[in-house]
């Protein structure tokens, strides 16, 4: 059946290797995709929605490199929001709820039809490796099959062991078995693992709930879309979400079941996601909260499955049922399944190259969970790089990694790399220090010349993002160029409570205003006539706001990114003396004295020293 020596073998068809395999086709690899389930390519293992709070910029980054998931979000939305719009622009974040069934179909028709790529269902239960060198990948069959490089994206389903309550079976994910062999023979290697945990809500049967009961969450006005192709279109229709919470009643009956939750009797010993706990974690941590907000989220457009999203939970199926029957619009709710947790493992991803390489074997990359992150998002970018960098190893070209200012994904990546993890690490705006930069609304300039460049992003994508940055800036010389009389903007001025100009200035200037928007300025019939002649779109229009607006805090940002970039290979003196530097956080000087950075590129990049104390340091360095 595999005569052939693949380019590269991925294993696992989650996000992760959804994209990987694609890169690695798409790039001209010969590839083969293995899992143990065709049926469930891309599988929405948790909750139905794509993107959020900088998961979103994540998906945007991955569109303008040339990846699926953009498109596939796309095609398959039931509802689309920006999140955070009353902040900046390096706030926004798209997310979108989707179609459960839609999104895994998208993705394997997607996947079908790209050259380059086979498929095969069967457990990889062992890799092959002469050296250090891996040479493919060992099925449950006893089948072997070759391989210049392997991607593992095993997700939750190395050793995955899922607990109801006092109850426990082996599985990486409802209704499906655990993968075993690969943690023990990578450990036997020299390889380091460890456990983690990450948990889901029940899903529940939609008809039996009283939305009357609860608020309304609609989607946006005038929805967007995550893709900068034309291949996909705005929604023209939305499914609403719904919001209520639970209550002291609800609380005190999932207190009843604590002595047999695993997260409290000593059963589950792993870590879970910090920044997504489950119910009852919530209801201990959290003792002085009353209440706690559920989302209901539809799981497609025809389906009557419902998502609950903040009741993750693990305690008994009895237990959930009954608390959950508390709960304002669920005094009738008929489950179609538990909540559940799952413990599985994972591999500190310190033990990998910044191309998620591993150190110890050549040619094997880890993608995913296996490196201790959580969410789709993470997931896929990291499957991206894997698959784009297996792909140009074997094609023995320059490795492709991308820097903090970059791209959340370089972000992402240089945080797993240089500090570890040792809970699910999910990604904020807050971790990157650039992020003013790092905005999902220019991902496609930042990015889409390095993905065509790869031989990822296409030439019309190409085209598509030079003509928007060259709209742009047009816009932007339109208004350093043009003159307003104070007779034709103070009547806007003062609509807006702003001061009055007594001479004719340059419409930049007024624009740049904090609370003067486009919506304004388009009120001035030259401003108009520009956009109506120049048949400018929401998207140029949004761009240049955002580079007349916040242009003073982009060009501070690009400065201190560029002096940061200089110091790549200054030196710090052996044994320095961060005691001596008070200006500097305590916590910054006791993680530095920990850690003794060599440079002040590594510095930077220890958790809890910020881009401040970095500035602290070089003054006191003389530089």
């Amino acid at each position: 059946m595999f005569n052939d020596v693949y380019d590269v073998i991925v294993v696992g068809a989650g996000h992760a290797g959804s994209e990987a395999a694609a890169a690695a086709a798409n790039m001209g690899s010969k590839t083969l995709l293995i899992t143990m389930n065709l049926q469930n390519i891309a599988q929405m293992s948790c909750n139905p929605a794509m993107g959020g709070i900088a998961k979103g910029q994540i998906v945007r980054e991955i569109d303008a490199l040339g990846g699926y998931s953009g498109i596939v979000s796309d095609t398959s939305a039931i509802q689309f929001k920006m999140l955070n719009k009353s902040k900046g622009p390096a706030m926004w974040s798209p997310r979108v709820q989707s179609d459960r069934m839609r999104f895994a179909e998208d993705w394997r028709m997607l996947l079908e039809g790209t050259p380059n790529l086979d498929f095969y269902q069967e457990m990889v239960s062992g890799l092959l490796i002469e050296g250090n060198q891996i040479v493919g990948v060992k099925t449950s069959l006893g089948i072997e099959i070759k391989a210049r490089s392997v991607v593992l994206t095993n997700g939750t389903f190395l050793n995955g062991l899922i607990h109801i309550g006092d109850k426990n079976f082996g599985g990486g994910r409802a209704g499906e078995k655990a993968a075993t062999g690969i943690t023990e023979q990578l450990v036997d290697l020299g390889f380091d693992s460890g456990r983690m945990k990450t948990g889901t809500p029940p899903r529940v049967d939609g008809r039996s709930l009283d939305y009357s009961k609860m608020t309304e969450q609609p989607g946006d006005d005038n929805p967007e879309k995550f893709s900068y192709l034309d291949v996909t279109k705005p929604l023209t229709k939305q499914r609403s979400c719904h919001m209520t919470y639970t209550s002291e009643l609800v609380h005190d009956l999932l207190r009843e079941g604590f002595d047999r939750s695993p997260m409290f009797n000593g059963r589950i010993k792993s870590l879970g996601p910090r920044y997504c706990p489950s119910i009852e974690d919530k209801i201990n941590r959290f003792a002085d909260k009353d209440r706690h907000q559920l989302f209901i989220e539809p799981e497609g457009w025809n389906t009557c499955e419902v998502y609950v999203n903040g009741f993750s939970t693990s305690l008994p199926e009895d237990v959930q049922f009954n608390a959950l029957r508390s709960v304002a619009g669920f005094e009738n709710v008929k489950f179609f399944r538990p909540g559940y947790a799952i413990e599985y493992d994972y591999f500190p991803p310190t033990q990998l190259k910044h191309t998620l390489e591993t150190k110890i074997i050549n040619g094997l990359y880890f993608a995913g969970q296996i490196n201790g992150t959580t969410g789709y998002e993470e997931a896929a970018s990291q499957g991206l790089m894997a698959g784009i960098n297996a792909s140009l190893r074997v094609q023995e070209k320059e490795p492709f990694t991308l820097k903090r200012d970059e791209a959340y994904i370089g972000v992402l990546i240089d945080d797993l790399i240089t500090k570890g993890t040792e809970e699910p690490y999910r990604m904020f705006t807050s971790r990157a220090e650039y992020r003013t930069l790092l905005r999902q609304d220019n991902a496609d300039l930042r990015l889409t010349p390095k993905g065509y460049d790869l031989g990822l992003a296409s030439e019309k994508r190409l085209r598509r993002m030079e003509e928007k940055h060259e709209a742009a800036k047009e816009f932007v010389s339109f208004f350093e160029a043009t003159s307003v009389k104070p007779e034709e903007i103070n009547p806007i001025l003062e609509l807006k409570k702003s001061a009055p100009v007594k001479q004719s200035g340059k419409l930049f200037k007024i624009f740049a205003r904090p609370n003067i928007e486009m919506d304004d300025v388009r009120n001035i019939e030259s401003v108009e006539n520009y956009i109506q002649e120049n048949n400018l779109d929401r998207e140029i229009i949004e761009q240049t706001e955002i580079q007349v607006k916040y242009s003073g805090y982009i060009a501070k940002e690009k400065n201190n990114a560029d002096k940061l970039s200089r110091l790549e290979y200054v030196k710090i003196p052996e044994n320095f003396d961060y005691s001596k530097i008070k200006s500097m956080s305590f916590e910054a000087r006791e993680k530095l004295k920990k850690v003794q950075p060599t440079t002040v590129s590594q510095a930077s990049r220890i958790s809890g020293v910020s881009p401040n104390d970095i500035s602290v340091l070089l003054v006191y360095m003389g530089r």
